[in-house]
């Protein structure tokens, strides 16, 4: 499943069990980010036991996409059988204290800096 913009790119590979996100996420509130939500929620459908959320091309995102990260991240804690494993890039600005938070929704998630 993959959803594509001007700018960004988001998609889930099953095979892997990864969702990646690329570019610049400036869509305007939940409504736009619809799609996205849908690609996050698929890779939930068949509960894996490990998921990889791969941030590391993603340049901008804005407090609705961090919004939108933070419900999955607290999804994903509820289903209680899934560790999730956040990449991202110590070179894009915004993600260091992003991700961060993303950790204190939930303790276990796994943090990797590429």
């Amino acid at each position: 499943m993959e959803v594509k913009g001007d700018d960004y790119r988001v998609w889930y590979e099953p095979s892997e069990m990864a969702i990646y996100c690329q570019g610049s996420l400036r869509l305007a509130g939940t409504e736009e980010y619809a799609p996205i939500v849908q690609v996050l929620e698929k890779s939930l459908e068949e509960p894996p036991k490990k998921i990889k959320l791969n941030l590391c091309q993603l340049e901008f995102l804005n407090s609705s996409g961090i919004n939108i990260l933070s419900k999955f991240v607290i999804k994903v804690r509820q289903k209680e059988t899934i560790s999730i494993i956040v990449q991202g890039s110590e070179v894009i600005p915004w993600q260091g204290k992003s991700l961060k938070n993303l950790q204190r929704l939930m303790p276990s998630l796994k943090l990797e800096w590429i």
